[in-house]
Parts: C-alpha cells; sequence; structure tokens
C-alpha cells in the first residue's frame, strides 16, 4: 500500500509487483529469512572447505587438551559430585565453546564484511526483503553452521566413548541455544563496528571466556570473587548445559541457564533490528 493508491485494486505492473512481493515473502519474516540462508547457502557451494575448520579445530582441541593433558589431569569431580576422566569432563565445554565460536565468526567477522564492504544487505533490500528478514535470515545460517559444528563434536565424543547419558541427545539443542545467544549478541555488536581495529574487542571477549568459564575447570578450583564472575557469564550456561546432558545430571535449574540464553539471543536481535534499519534504510 502507497499513499492513496491500493496495488491490489491498480492495474497493470504495481499490481503485479505487490503479487510478486507477497510470493516471494509469504507469511511475513520468516520465510524472507528463508531466502537469506538461501543466499548464503549458494555462495558458499565453492567454499564448503572452509566450514572443515570449525569441525577439525575442535577435534583437535578434545584430542590434545582433553586426551593428553587428561592423562596427566587424572579424575575431576563433576556437577552431580563424581569423579570422572578430566577427557569426559572437559568435552562438553568444549563443545559449548564450538558452539559460541562458530556464531560468533559468522556473525561479527563475515557480517561486518557483508555490511560495510560488500553492501551485500544493500543489495538484499533492493528487494521485497525488509530488514529484519536480513537480520533473521544471517542468524538462522549461524545457527545452522553452529549445528554443524555441534553434531559433528558430539558424533566425536562418541565415537571416543565420552558419552555416558541418552541425555546427551539433548546436546546439539544446547549447543543451537548457546549459537542463537552468541549469534544475537554477535549481530547487534557488529552494528557498533567502525572498522577492523575494533574486533579486537571481540577477541577480548571471547578469549578470557574461553578460558575461564568452566570449559577446563571445575568453578570449585577460582576463588569465591572470580566465581562469581563466572557465573554470569554467558559462555558459562551454555558449558553447564552441556556438561549435564553429556553426563546426564539433569536438574530444574538448567531452565534458568537456557533462559539467560534465550534472553540474550533475544536482545541482540532487538538491537541488531533497530540498528541496521536506522542504517541501511535512514
Amino acid at each position: 500500500m502507497t499513499a492513496g493508491v491500493d496495488l491490489d485494486a491498480a492495474p497493470g505492473p504495481s499490481r503485479t509487483r505487490a503479487t510478486w512481493t507477497r510470493r516471494l515473502v509469504p507469511g511475513g519474516v520468516g520465510r524472507g529469512a528463508i531466502r537469506v540462508v538461501e543466499r548464503n547457502t549458494t555462495a558458499y557451494r565453492r567454499q564448503w572447505y572452509l566450514f572443515l575448520t570449525g569441525l577439525v579445530e575442535p577435534a583437535l582441541y578434545l584430542l590434545s587438551i582433553g586426551i593428553g593433558v587428561g592423562g596427566l589431569v587424572g579424575k575431576v569431580r563433576a556437577p552431580g559430585g563424581e569423579l570422572v576422566d578430566y577427557k569426559t569432563f572437559v568435552a562438553p565445554g568444549l563443545m559449548a565453546a564450538a558452539a559460541m565460536n562458530g556464531a560468533v565468526l559468522d556473525t561479527t567477522f563475515n557480517f561486518f564484511f557483508k555490511f560495510k564492504y560488500a553492501h551485500t544487505f544493500d543489495a538484499m533490500l533492493a528487494t521485497p526483503l525488509r530488514v529484519r528478514d536480513v537480520a533473521y535470515g544471517e542468524m538462522t545460517w549461524a545457527l545452522l553452521r553452529g549445528a554443524l559444528y555441534s553434531t559433528a563434536f558430539l558424533v566425536t565424543m562418541a565415537i571416543v566413548g565420552l558419552v555416558h547419558s541418552w541425555w546427551a541427545v539433548f546436546a546439539v539443542p544446547a549447543g543451537l541455544l548457546i549459537g542463537a545467544a552468541f549469534a544475537g549478541a554477535g549481530i547487534g555488536g557488529t552494528t557498533f563496528m567502525r572498522s577492523w581495529i575494533d574486533f579486537d574487542y571481540v577477541n577480548l571477549a571471547l578469549i578470557p571466556m574461553f578460558l575461564f568459564s568452566g570449559v577446563f575447570f571445575p568453578l570449585s578450583q577460582y576463588p569465591d570473587a572470580v566465581q562469581w564472575i563466572v557465573r554470569v557469564t554467558p559462555l558459562y550456561q551454555g558449558v553447564v548445559l552441556e556438561r549435564a546432558f553429556v553426563l546426564g545430571h539433569v536438574e530444574w535449574s538448567l531452565v534458568l541457564n537456557a533462559a539467560y540464553l534465550v534472553v540474550m539471543a533475544w536482545l541482540g536481535l532487538r538491537i541488531a533490528t533497530s540498528r541496521l534499519t536506522r542504517m541501511l534504510q535512514p
């Protein structure tokens, strides 16, 4: 609908464009997001090998730190109180970190390049797609990539005998939730980036979280003051979820960890949509 003109009633090209728009994006933002995912799938079709790093790197971490160093560390106390091998303890944490890294890679560095240099989103908005379609589509693409990494990591864990509970089937959905949280934060945060230099802040946030969010050590090993800081970090929520499912120690308190990640994803996506609307359609 334009000012004073009903496109559905108007004959000729205007009505044709309106009908084509509804067919392209029926049902609103959901279908539009699928078009963005379809575009990314086509763009990466000849560069599939780029996904190998996300599949191989976590496995190398698992083999070197989990199994290699695990032979020196010995037993570690799991969330349920039982003693488990270090490799069994650290593997779910590495799975959570893999989901985080996969989502952040796509929604920060790749997103920034499309936004600032390739002007990919400007081209998308020249079609019937809207800003919300772009934001939701990029987030969905990041989730699909994170799902691939999480599934591959869980399969690797099962092959080497690190899965001890049927609850582990929920580890992949938990990985998707982790990916959604960091994808939302990544897209929202990237809209504030002015140059590649600003991405030093991304590494400044990710590296401490990777090292101090309970991935490698039980929370009890940290000083009390540090424990409280770790408890409020987003990666810690994911580590708790993954470790609980893989080890079979499931409690109602996990709902709070999941809710934290849901709110983080929602807030990041809202910020991203609002800012992209102002910058791409001033």
